[in-house]
């Protein structure tokens, strides 16, 4: 049978900070940690260190400025050519409430989008969710689980390395 990968638990923070690092520097790449509570360094410690949100904002931050202008200029001086108080029928400063506007819209619209769909979430249902101990991530206990589509993953190979970190348990994680 099939698996998705192998989940240690550890029942202290330290002990999954010094196995993240390790499975990393085993040369493990397809890995994730799980933990109540925020502990710092252990994003770098498995390999994360920058999303892909920021070219996404700005991407979205800049064709909302310029549709905002675009917007601005096509109602002034095409559609509605009007002239007010002698001014040009291109008299940007006025524009630039709108232009700001949209600017900010797309990018607030674009980060949460780009947030959500790079995280893959929604995800009501995880592999990891099948394991019995993992109830308690969100409680007391931290997980480092390698997944099966590793490079380096050996079913006999991992088991011995995750269980020489000396975890509390360690754990077949099914599909």
């Amino acid at each position: 049978m099939a698996v998705y990968g192998l989940m240690a638990e550890f029942e202290d923070p330290r002990a999954l900070l010094h196995a993240a690092q390790l499975a990393y520097d085993s040369g493990y790449r397809k890995l994730d940690a799980y933990s109540p509570m925020p502990i710092h360094g252990l994003a770098e410690a498995i390999g994360f260190t920058r999303t892909g949100v920021s070219p996404i904002v700005l991407a979205a931050g800049v064709t909302g400025g310029i549709s905002g202008f675009t917007l601005c200029w096509w109602m002034a001086a095409v559609a509605y050519p009007h002239i007010v108080a002698g001014r040009p029928l291109n008299s940007w400063p006025m524009w630039i409430p709108i232009t700001f506007e949209l600017t900010v819209l797309f990018a607030a619209l674009s980060c949460l989008l780009g947030m959500l769909g790079l995280n893959r979430l929604p995800q009501p249902y995880h592999p990891v969710f099948n394991v019995p101990e993992f109830a308690r991530a969100s409680q007391d206990r931290f997980f480092l689980c390698i997944e099966a589509t590793d490079p380096v993953f050996d079913a006999e190979g991992t088991l011995l390395f995750l269980e020489s970190l000396h975890p509390a348990s360690v754990a077949e994680v099914e599909p």
